[in-house]
């Protein structure tokens, strides 16, 4: 396992729960979802931001 910092674990926490969380939303809201990925210089890698659009 990696060496997690205060940050990552919490970037990691937060996209557990959006995992969890983002399918109810799209299947009540009936809307799409996109997924975009974008670097991230303060974590220095690529990161995905997974949003719902009407």
């Amino acid at each position: 396992m990696p060496n997690l910092n205060r940050r990552l674990f919490l970037v990691a926490a937060a996209s557990g729960a959006a995992v969890r969380g983002l399918p109810n939303l799209a299947a009540k809201t009936g809307g799409k979802r996109v997924l975009t990925l974008v670097y991230d210089k303060s974590l220095g890698m690529m990161r995905a931001i997974d949003r719902v659009v009407r």
